[in-house]
């Protein structure tokens, strides 16, 4: 396989038809693997991080649309680059992959698989990374912010003014930061992961 100089070398002489030479490597993958291949990535290291390109409904139903037509003799080879995303999309997805495919999935990491697509990746029977390649921790975020470190801060903040009143000045600014409910909807977020 070519490295990624090269692609864009190739795509630039095709007068950027990205498509065209993304479906070429694609089926040179299936031809190699004999299996159903498909890619799933997100562009969020190219838009400075922004955490609204994350997986979500819109995206599993592309993607349960794009799996309905396939083989399910073949297994499936599933391309992942993305930073995660909405918890309940990424279990209902996975549920997907597994009434389709049962456990004849696997999982390529190009590069990153973080969150949501640590957790697609671990669902699948085999993970297939390289040595650049990364999974992430698996933690519910919302708005990119840590569910954990918020409930965490504010657990610390709770006790820290329960021992002494006069950490109420210090304490106000870190905890009003968070709108009202933010603080509980973290705390679902985490009782959802752990189910």
């Amino acid at each position: 396989m070519p490295n990624w100089n090269q692609i864009l070398d190739e795509t630039r002489t095709m007068g950027g038809a990205c498509d065209v030479i993304r479906r070429q490597y694609l089926s040179e993958i299936h031809k190699a693997t004999v299996r159903n291949v498909i890619i799933y990535y997100s562009g969020w290291l190219q838009n400075g991080g922004v955490p609204e390109i994350k997986f979500n409904d819109d995206d599993k139903n592309g993607l349960m649309t794009v799996i309905h037509e396939l083989d399910r003799d073949l297994g499936l080879d599933l391309i992942l680059h993305t930073p995660g995303g909405e918890t309940a999309a990424t279990e209902s997805f996975v549920d997907y992959l597994r009434a389709m495919f049962g456990t004849d999935l696997r999982a390529i990491i190009p590069q990153l698989a973080m969150s949501g697509g640590t957790m697609i990746a671990c669902a699948c029977k085999e993970i297939i990374m390289g040595k650049q390649s990364s999974l992430g921790p698996i933690d519910p975020q919302l708005s990119g912010v840590p569910a954990h470190g918020v409930v965490e801060e504010f657990n610390r903040a709770k006790r820290e003014i329960k021992e002494d009143p006069s950490a109420i000045p210090v304490w106000q600014p870190v905890v009003s930061k968070y709108p009202p409910t933010f603080i509980g909807e973290c705390e679902k977020a985490i009782a959802g992961l752990m189910r």
